[in-house]
């Protein structure tokens, strides 16, 4: 597939992420139709390109248009990329599942896992679409929206089972300032981009109570090592987890300010209830959310996850702050491996 031939995305949805990838795909050459649900936004991208809702005072390339309407947005495109919450994915794409071509690669940037079946977005996808595994493909990377609106310097990781469809996206997406590389490893990038954001919840609870950038550390490294050993059980490479969709996702997410994972850990640390923390951080925060299904994963596969452990009791308010913060201290000492 060549640039030349006008390569066609539709970004479903308007959100902060979905917006970012959009410019980060028209930047590319690529022509990328936006879905939005809300006609205020649609309207908005088309008439002033901006999105009110999360970027106002970014304007995007006149080569990003926007609609509410599922089909047109799908009519013709290379690619679908979904970015919306992970816990919605599959009523969603239930009704948009009838519009998507039969050649279109579906990619996903979700960075979650389903309630319930504890399937990752990829599967969610290939069981409510049908489509086959080689046309499901992952995004992920230390991408923090904000940063990638601005046109600051990035990097993410592009995984697919079938590798030209990883290398076409490669190409769709690649500009100036995002660098994107690829991989076949699905598995180790979903479950990095999963974890990492359960782990952010406890950096930033530990950040909220007055913890150091000793405990940060501690919480980083650990949470590196229990994503890895969920995902090496799954079956993904270890050497996945060390690069951009784990350890530099997991470092991103952990340490800046703009991720909202870190953001409604620390209003947690503060004091705020669950309800609190949730108003004040206003956006979707898959680790609240995933952290159970996380969980689930790690004992049907007999993995040790406790700071997933602690974080899941503690948003379930089966433990408080203070029983959180000394059941990771106290755990018995072994060998660091």
């Amino acid at each position: 597939m060549s640039q030349h031939r006008s390569t066609r995305a539709a970004v479903f949805s308007a959100g902060s992420w979905g917006t970012a990838v959009a410019k980060i795909l028209a930047d590319a050459g690529t022509d990328v139709i936006v879905h939005a649900r809300r006609s205020e936004i649609a309207d908005a991208i088309n008439t002033t390109h901006r999105n009110p809702g999360y970027f106002p005072d970014i304007k995007l390339p006149f080569s990003v248009t926007a609609t509410t309407d599922p089909a047109l947005a799908l009519h013709g495109a290379d690619f679908l990329v979904l970015s919306i919450p992970a816990q919605s994915l599959r009523t969603s794409l239930a009704a948009w599942a009838p519009h998507i071509g039969p050649d279109t690669v579906i990619v996903s940037l979700m960075k979650g896992v389903e309630l319930g079946s504890h399937l990752r977005a990829s599967q969610v996808i290939t069981e409510v679409t049908g489509v086959s595994e080689n046309r499901v493909a992952v995004l992920s990377g230390p991408n923090l929206a904000r940063e990638i609106m601005e046109g600051q310097p990035a990097a993410a990781t592009v995984a697919c089972p079938d590798e030209d469809a990883a290398r076409r996206f490669q190409q769709a997406c690649h500009t100036g300032y995002f660098r994107p590389y690829t991989s076949t490893d699905v598995i180790g990038c979903e479950l990095g981009g999963a974890v990492k954001n359960v782990i952010a919840l406890a950096v930033g609870i530990a950040s909220g109570m007055g913890m150091g950038d000793n405990a940060t550390a501690m919480l980083i490294t650990r949470g590196l090592a229990e994503a890895t050993r969920l995902a090496t059980a799954m079956g993904a490479h270890p050497a996945t987890l060390a690069g951009l969709s784990g350890v530099g996702d997991l470092v991103a997410t952990c340490s800046s300010p703009l991720s909202r994972n870190r953001t409604f850990g620390t209003h947690l640390g503060h004091g705020l209830s669950i309800s609190e923390a949730t108003a004040a951080t206003r956006q979707t925060t898959e680790g609240v959310k995933s952290a159970e299904a996380i969980l689930a994963l790690a004992r049907a596969h007999d993995v040790e996850m406790p700071i997933t452990d602690v974080i899941s009791a503690l948003l379930h308010e089966k433990v408080t702050l203070d029983e959180a913060a000394a059941a990771l201290m106290q755990r018995p000492p072994k060998p660091e491996r």
